[in-house]
């Protein structure tokens, strides 16, 4: 929940009538994004692996989905904002969807980097991001969002009370003994879950 919390209120500040791609949309952190990025107002679009994900993404606030299993997600970008694109791209993916990523992003745009559940980026010459649009790129953490306990108290205060006030829905996807956390991490590198999967002793 700080994650996304962070990703959509300091890495990129998003506001009512901006566009946002969020990669993973049906995930953990993708769910939780798509919820707080509509109650911005940002129009929404995640992308998603099967229907059964795209629908739950919309559940939580996608305007729209792409299926990148059958579709080209930039060129799926480019017709739903009628070449306009986004301000920003949330991605947790990395390697698969990280340079086109980039092709996503509007002028002055930003790739905000926070995953790679698909493996690590590539070494990236930086005059690529003058050729995309004079566009920015982060690699955030969590840890440095949560720096002072100013910030920690807001976003954990934040996220808790939406959820308290049931504004903000939490889907756990699965708990998995500890003794077995590798099965955990095969299924997420499998793209077989949404929501959280928990590790419980």
């Amino acid at each position: 929940g700080m994650t996304a919390h962070y990703l959509a209120t300091s890495v990129y500040p998003l506001k009512a009538g901006e566009r946002c791609l969020v990669h993973a949309a049906a995930g953990g952190v993708g769910l939780i994004l798509c919820q707080i990025a509509r109650r911005i107002g940002a129009h929404v679009i995640g992308t998603v692996s099967t229907e059964k994900k795209a629908a739950l993404a919309r559940e939580a606030g996608a305007h729209d989905t792409i299926l990148y299993t059958m579709q080209d997600f930039v060129a799926e970008v480019r017709r739903i904002t009628d070449g306009a694109m986004v301000h920003v791209v949330y991605d947790s993916v990395g390697a698969t969807t990280f340079l086109k990523s980039m092709d996503c992003l509007a002028l002055r745009g930003m790739l905000a980097l926070f995953g790679q559940s698909s493996g690590p980026v590539a070494p990236l010459d930086p005059n690529v991001l003058n050729q995309k649009g004079s566009i920015f790129l982060t690699r955030p953490t969590l840890g440095h969002y949560v720096a002072t306990r100013e910030e920690l108290a807001w976003r954990a205060g934040d996220v808790l009370g939406w959820v308290r006030d049931g504004s903000l829905k939490l889907r756990i996807d699965r708990e998995v003994p500890l003794v077995h956390a590798a099965e955990a991490h095969r299924a997420l590198e499998g793209r077989r879950t949404t929501g959280k999967v928990l590790l419980v002793p």
